[in-house]
């Protein structure tokens, strides 16, 4: 089970090299989870840089995959984790989202560098 960071959505829908990389390692829509807190960081983002239309296709995309809400042991869990690991509090939901679905986050996000579970590749400059 894999869980893809907002960051690594950014990269794959800005084409960049990383991103066509991060493409080529979407597991099947089975195992791969979204929580809506990436879906709103993402919908976020593409509203910025993409017309309506195409942010509504990133959307029927997202949710093809295995949609994940936040519950209160989630919650009270990434308190838990914002603090140990010093992150921000979208960071740290998500994070334990992954950790409670035994799911590998996978992201380019350098506040995740080192944490169990964490599949971490550096932005290339």
């Amino acid at each position: 089970m894999k869980l893809f960071d907002s960051c690594v959505w950014a990269e794959i829908l800005a084409e960049s090299e990383a991103g066509k990389t991060y493409k080529q390692r979407l597991p099947a829509a089975r195992q791969l989870l979204v929580p809506t807190l990436v879906l709103y960081e993402v919908s976020k983002w593409a509203s910025r840089t993409m017309s309506s239309q195409k942010v509504d296709e990133v959307l029927v995309t997202l949710l093809t995959y295995q949609v994940v809400e936040s519950t209160v042991a989630i919650t009270v869990y990434a308190a838990e984790l914002a603090t140990k690991y010093k992150l921000h509090a979208l960071d740290a939901l998500i994070y334990t989202t992954a950790l409670e679905h035994n799911a590998e986050l996978v992201t380019c996000d350098a506040h995740f560098k080192d944490l169990p579970q964490v599949a971490y590749t550096a932005k290339s400059s």
